[in-house]
């Protein structure tokens, strides 16, 4: 396992983060299973987990914290808030009001006093940098979180909550959690020159592209993997750039039999040898899956080998930029751009 240190925190991490969106309903993980996958982890020199609030309606965050009791100080702890949980209007966002609550949940559920890392999980336009930021603040002063990131924000709200710490004399994120993969490069184009100006760690999610890049899915086999059967639209290959996705995946494909690589461990390796990128999150459902993510930890892909891959697909480009979540709102709400 490779470690990098995470921004200008001065904390090492592991360049494989395990992420624990799949413990519980969404990947049908029972908390034994969720046990194995993270002693497994922590054992291969996986030291940093992530979770949110809102996965499984709270049960991801139960199972992390069973899994690691009695050991939580080996471990950097991450979680996630702002997004709906449950259908009170207030039990979500970004307010001062919502989140010290979340908070005192989310500690309740991992069974820990404090977490290390406390995300933003996406841009709550309803609510001012400066709300946001000074109960973040105060929070870490209270010494409930360590540090503080954003998740999924695109790149002028970055820039611009770092202004506004500035500009208040409050605490900055020190992190974004993006959505960053061969197949989703986007990122590359806005966000990670911002990141890397401002010195954050960068974590990113989807590394696999919800196993488009897993192995799994080949032009001619039937795709059933578990993210299919709930998302059918984003694996209809009868679709446009789903189709494209398909024909990239085929030369990718080429691409790791001819350096003798798993099509997982392209797509990992590819994900961490960004200079910006910190670390990759892997969301395992099984131990195989995890086994089979983990024997990417040492990775370093050649020169030659990245070269392919843009060749593939170019830097900067989305396959799917209809998938993207850091979209400003007047792009996705026509009324926000007519006068």
């Amino acid at each position: 396992m490779q470690y990098r240190t995470l921004g200008r925190t001065g904390v090492q991490v592991s360049t494989l983060a395990l992420g624990a969106m799949n413990f519980g309903s969404i990947g049908r993980t029972t908390q034994d299973e969720a046990t194995a996958i993270v002693d497994a982890a922590l054992e291969a020199g996986v030291n940093l987990i992530d979770t949110a609030d809102m996965y499984s309606d709270g049960e991801s965050e139960e199972m992390v914290g069973k899994a690691i009791a009695g050991r939580r100080e080996d471990i950097v702890l991450a979680t996630k808030a702002n997004m709906p949980m449950g259908d009170e209007r207030n039990h979500r966002g970004s307010s001062r009001r919502w989140l010290v609550t979340a908070l005192d949940n989310s500690l309740r559920r991992l069974g820990v006093d404090h977490v290390d890392l406390y995300q933003i999980h996406r841009w709550d336009p309803s609510t001012s940098d400066e709300e946001t930021l000074s109960a973040l603040t105060d929070l870490q002063r209270a010494g409930k979180i360590r540090y503080f990131g954003s998740s999924t924000f695109p790149a002028y709200r970055i820039v611009q909550a770092q202004w506004a710490a500035r500009e208040h004399h409050l605490s900055r994120y020190v992190t974004e959690q993006p959505s960053y993969s061969i197949l989703q490069r986007g990122i590359e184009a806005h966000v990670l020159p911002v990141t890397e100006q401002y010195g954050l760690g960068v974590l990113v999610w989807s590394p696999l592209a919800s196993g488009w890049l897993s192995g799994a899915i080949r032009e001619g086999r039937e795709i059933a993997t578990s993210r299919s059967t709930f998302m059918p639209e984003r694996f209809d290959t009868s679709l446009p750039a789903n189709r494209a996705r398909l024909e990239a995946v085929e030369q990718l494909a080429e691409v790791a039999d001819e350096a003798g690589l798993t099509m997982i461990q392209l797509a990992l390796g590819f994900a961490t040898a960004h200079p910006a990128v910190t670390g990759a999150l892997i969301g395992p459902r099984t131990l195989d899956h995890l086994h089979s993510q983990l024997a990417a930890a040492d990775i370093a892909l050649s020169a030659d080998v990245l070269d392919a891959i843009d060749a593939i697909v170019a830097p900067g480009t989305d396959l799917a930029a209809h998938e993207k979540f850091d979209a400003p709102p007047a792009l996705l709400d026509p009324s926000l751009r007519r006068r």
